[in-house]
C-alpha cells in the first residue's frame, strides 16, 4: 500500500489525494546496493513512489491491517531493489486467531537454491485496538539489491475516499469515456492504469478484450474464464491466487488471479508481478480494482502457445473442450486409455480449476498425486491427495470410509472422499475425488487410482454405499476386502421402506439385528418379524437379508473397522464446509479451510497427549502401562472397559496343557456370557466378542481374566502400534508377518517422507537451526552408510 506523506500520516489517516507517476518523481531518489558485503537501506529516506512517497518502515509504524502492512512493505521493497514474501504467523493460544506476521525478503530462507538466508524483515503485531504495528524491523540483506530504475513499483489505484461508496457497476457511457482519458494519455479514474482496453489480435483481425481497472463481472467464475482467455491471448498462463474474507462473516470479498510464474515455490516460477484483482461489489458483482499487466519473463504470442499442444496443462484443456483423441490424453493418466460411457456429470469449467489447483500444490508438495480419467477425448473422473494424505494412509489406511454422500440429491459436485481414523480416533482425509458418473467402470477406475496413489497399501475393510457399481469395483480391485454398507444410506432406505410400520415394528427389527447373538437367533427373529407383518414380499427386506453379512454386525464380528460403530453413521469429513450450495469459484477455499481445520485438531490433540495426562482409575500394573501408550482418546475406551470388568465373574471351565478357557458373564446376569481362551505359552487370548479384531483394543472379558490370573503387562501384540502416542514416529516392528515387502517399503517411504518434511520446516526457521539440522543429517548419513 502506497502512503502520501503528508503529516496526517504519522497519526494514521490518510491522505485522499494521489500525486500522479512522473518521470521526475521516480527519478527523485535512487537507492543503490552497497557492492560488498551487506547492503542497508537509508533508514532516514522517504523513497519517492507512483503516488508519493514510499513509507520507510519503522518501528511503531501502524497499519489498518495486516494486509495493509504487507502491501506498504512491498512497494517499499520495490523501490530499495529486493522481494519480499509473507513469513511466519504467530496465533492466540486463547482463541486461535493470527496476533503477529512477518514479511520477509524473498531470499530468506534456504528451500531454494535462489535463497541466501536474508535476515531482512518487519514483524507487525495485532494491538487492542485493532490496529497492526511494526514491532520488529531488521533492515540488513545479505545479497546484492537490485536498482530501484530497474524495479518500477507496482501500479497500485487508489482507494476510495472513506465515506463515498464507488459505484458498482461502470456505466457503458462511463467506460467510453475512460476508453478516451486512456487514449488522450491521461490517467484512468483509478489514478493507476495506463493502457486501453481493446487491442487488435495477434493477427490484426478481430479485436481482443483486455482487463482494465472497473471492469464487472456477473460472477467470480465470469472473471476467471475472461482472464484466462486474455492470458492464453497473450501468451501466459494463469493460477489463482489469494482471497481475502469478510471479518464479519467470513465471506470472499476479493480474488487475485496470478501468472503461473507468480512467486519462486518453484524452480519455473520468476516472481512475475502480472495479476487481476477482483473485488465483490455491495450489488453481488465483482469489479476489477487491482491490476498489473507486466510480465518479468518472456510471453510466448498466441500463435506460437497453440504450437505447443505437448504440454500436459494444454492437452488438459483440450480434452475438456473434447479437442484431442484419447492418445494425445493418454499421459494424463499415466498412460492408461480408458473406453467409457459418455454419461458425465462433471461440468467442463471444473477441471480448469481442478488443474491449476493440483499444478500449485505439486509445485509446493513433492508428494501430491493426482490422475485425470479419460475418455473418448474428453476428462472425465479426477482423483487428488496431497503428500499428508498419502503419509497418513501408509498408517491408517487398513480401514477407509468411502464417503460418497456429496453425488447424492441436488448436489452440483459429484464430489467423494476416502476417509480413514487416526491414532486420536479423528477423522484423516486419505484421498478425494469428483466422478464422471456412477458407473462401475468409473468407480473400478477411481479405486485403482487410490490404489496407485498408496503404493499399493490395500485396506483390510471399506465403509461405503451398497450400489451395486461400488460393489462389483471393490470386489474387482480389493478382493478380500471387507465391504460393510454406510449407515447413513441403510437408515435412508428404512425410512423409505418401512416409514408405514408400528413403532412396535420397528422396535422388534432393531432388537433382530443389534440383539442378535449367533446366526440360528437372527434367522429366528428375522423370519418371526416377517411373518407377523405380513413382509414376506417385501423386495427391499429381501434384498437386505441376501446381503446381511455385510451390515448386520453379527456377521461383521471380526473384521477391523478401527473403531468405527456399526449402528452409527461417520459424519462427513467436510462437515460445514461443502454443501448443495457450493459454487465453483468458493469450492478450493473450502476445501482447503475445511481441511486446515481438520488437522489442525489433529495438531491440537497431538500437543494434548504430549502436555496432558489421564488420571488413573485402579492401582492394576496394566492401566499405567496403556496410559504411557496410548493416546488419550483410545485410553478412555481402554480405561473404560478395564473399569466395566470389575462387573464380570471370570469361571475356569476347561484346561488342557497351557490352554485354558474361561466363562465370563455379568454379575447377576446370565444373558450376557462370553467364552475367552488363553495360551500360556504363547500368550495369545481370544474372546467370542471379537471387540480386538473389530476395533484393536482389549475387551472387559479379557481384561477380567488377565486380572485373575495377575498380569501385569498387556502382551505387546495386544497393543496395536496404530492406537498409540508414537503412532507417526515410523515404528513398524507390530507389522504382521504376512505384511508384503511393498506394503512394507511403502510405510517406510512415507514415514520417512514425513518426518523429513517436519525436519526440513524445523531446521529452515534460522540461520543457526539451518546449520545444526545440516551438521546431524551428516553424521545420521555416515552412520546409515556403515550399515549397508
Amino acid at each position: 500500500m502506497v502512503f502520501v506523506s503528508t503529516p496526517s500520516l504519522f497519526n494514521n489517516t490518510r491522505s485522499s489525494s494521489s500525486v500522479p507517476y512522473s518521470e521526475e518523481h521516480r527519478n527523485a531518489m535512487i537507492v543503490r546496493a552497497h557492492p560488498l558485503g551487506m547492503a542497508r537501506a537509508n533508514d532516514n529516506v522517504n523513497v519517492q513512489g507512483a503516488r508519493g512517497s514510499v513509507l520507510e518502515p519503522r518501528i511503531g509504524l501502524e497499519f489498518d491491517s495486516a494486509d495493509d502492512a504487507r502491501e506498504s512493505y512491498s512497494v517499499y521493497a520495490t523501490h530499495v531493489g529486493f522481494k519480499t514474501r509473507t513469513g511466519q504467523l504467530y496465533r492466540s493460544r486463547t482463541d486461535g486467531s493470527v496476533v503477529s506476521r512477518r514479511f520477509v525478503c524473498s531470499k530468506e530462507g534456504f528451500q531454494l537454491s535462489s535463497r541466501t538466508g536474508c535476515p531482512a524483515f518487519i514483524r507487525v503485531q495485532r494491538r487492542d485496538s485493532g490496529k497492526w504495528a511494526v514491532d520488529q524491523i531488521h533492515k540488513d540483506h545479505n545479497h546484492e539489491l537490485g536498482d530501484v530504475e530497474e524495479s518500477r513499483p507496482p501500479i497500485l489505484p487508489q482507494r476510495t475516499p472513506t465515506g463515498r461508496k464507488s459505484s458498482a457497476k461502470v456505466s457503458s457511457k462511463s467506460k467510453l469515456k475512460l476508453l478516451a482519458e486512456v487514449d488522450d494519455g491521461q490517467p484512468c479514474m483509478s489514478g493507476s492504469i495506463s493502457f486501453k482496453r481493446v487491442k487488435t489480435g495477434v493477427d490484426g483481425g478481430q479485436p481482443k478484450a483486455e482487463p482494465y481497472a472497473g471492469l464487472v463481472f456477473s460472477s467470480t467464475d465470469e472473471a476467471y474464464h475472461f482472464y484466462t482467455r486474455y492470458a492464453d491471448e497473450a501468451g501466459f498462463k494463469t493460477r489463482i491466487g489469494q482471497l481475502f474474507r469478510s471479518k464479519n462473516d467470513g465471506s470472499i470479498t476479493s480474488r487475485r488471479l496470478v501468472c503461473s510464474k507468480e512467486g519462486f515455490q518453484h524452480p519455473s516460477r520468476v516472481g512475475c508481478r502480472a495479476f487481476m484483482r477482483i473485488k465483490r461489489q455491495d450489488s453481488g458483482t465483482w469489479m476489477v480494482d487491482r491490476l498489473q499487466k507486466d510480465h518479468n519473463h518472456d510471453l510466448e504470442p498466441q500463435t506460437r502457445t497453440n504450437m505447443k499442444n505437448s504440454t500436459a496443462s494444454k492437452k488438459f484443456i483440450d480434452g475438456v473442450n473434447g479437442g484431442l483423441n484419447t492418445s494425445n490424453l493418454s499421459e494424463i493418466n499415466n498412460g492408461g486409455r480408458l473406453n467409457c460411457s459418455q454419461g458425465n456429470n462433471i461440468g467442463s469449467e471444473w477441471y480448469h480449476l481442478l488443474l491449476d489447483y493440483c499444478q500449485s500444490k505439486q509445485a509446493k508438495d513433492t508428494g501430491f498425486f493426482y490422475s485425470v480419467e479419460v475418455g473418448n477425448g474428453i476428462c472425465r473422473s479426477v482423483f487428488w491427495a496431497d503428500g499428508r494424505s498419502r503419509f497418513a494412509c501408509s498408517q491408517f489406511g487398513d480401514a477407509i470410509v468411502v464417503d460418497t454422500s456429496y453425488r447424492k440429491t441436488n448436489y452440483l459436485v459429484p464430489f467423494a472422499t476416502f476417509v480413514g481414523v487416526n491414532h486420536h480416533k479423528q477423522p484423516v482425509l486419505l484421498g478425494c475425488a469428483l466422478i464422471a458418473n456412477e458407473s462401475k467402470e468409473s468407480f473400478i477406475w477411481l479405486f485403482r487410482t487410490w490404489l496407485r496413489a498408496m503404493s499399493g497399501c490395500r485396506p483390510k475393510s471399506i465403509i461405503a454405499d451398497q450400489d451395486m457399481a461400488i460393489q462389483q469395483a471393490i470386489a474387482h480391485v480389493f478382493p478380500g476386502t471387507r465391504h460393510r454398507f454406510s449407515m447413513w444410506q441403510i437408515r435412508a432406505k428404512e425410512r423409505e421402506n418401512l416409514r408405514s410400520m408400528p413403532n412396535e415394528f420397528k422396535y422388534e427389527y432393531e432388537k433382530c439385528i443389534y440383539d442378535s447373538q449367533t446366526n440360528a437367533d437372527f434367522n429366528t427373529m428375522w423370519n418371526a418379524l416377517v411373518n407377523k407383518y405380513g413382509l414376506k414380499e417385501n423386495v427391499w427386506l429381501k434384498e437386505m437379508y441376501e446381503k446381511r453379512e455385510s451390515w448386520v454386525p453379527l456377521y461383521l464380528r471380526g473384521t477391523f473397522f478401527a473403531g468405527i460403530p456399526i449402528n452409527e453413521s461417520m459424519e462427513s469429513f467436510f462437515g460445514i464446509f461443502l454443501n448443495a450450495e457450493t459454487p465453483l469459484g468458493e469450492f478450493i477455499p473450502l476445501y482447503e479451510q475445511g481441511l486446515e481445520q481438520r488437522r489442525e485438531e489433529e495438531r491440537k490433540e497431538d500437543f494434548n497427549c504430549s502436555n496432558l495426562q489421564a488420571l488413573l482409575q485402579t492401582k492394576e500394573p496394566i492401566e499405567e502401562q496403556c496410559r504411557r501408550l496410548y493416546t488419550r482418546n483410545v485410553f478412555q475406551i481402554f480405561q473404560k472397559e478395564l473399569l466395566q470388568c470389575y462387573n464380570y465373574l471370570g469361571i475356569k471351565t476347561y484346561e488342557e496343557g497351557t490352554i485354558t478357557r474361561y466363562s465370563v458373564r455379568r454379575s447377576g446376569s446370565d444373558s450376557e456370557q462370553l467364552t475367552v481362551t488363553f495360551s500360556a505359552s504363547s500368550l495369545n487370548v481370544s474372546c467370542s466378542c471379537q471387540m480386538f479384531e473389530s476395533e484393536g483394543v482389549l475387551c472387559r472379558h479379557v481384561l477380567r481374566v488377565f486380572i485373575l490370573l495377575n498380569m501385569r503387562e498387556i502382551p505387546s501384540p495386544y497393543l496395536l502400534h496404530r492406537w498409540t502416542r508414537n503412532a507417526e514416529h515410523g515404528i513398524v516392528c507390530d507389522f504382521d508377518p504376512g505384511v508384503s515387502c511393498q506394503e512394507l517399503k511403502s510405510f517406510m517411504v512415507w514415514s520417512l517422507r514425513e518426518t523429513v518434511c517436519k525436519y526440513i520446516e524445523s531446521g529452515t526457521s534460522s540461520l543457526e537451526k539451518y546449520r545444526l539440522a545440516c551438521e546431524i543429517m551428516r553424521e545420521g548419513a555416515k552412520k546409515v552408510c556403515r550399515q549397508r
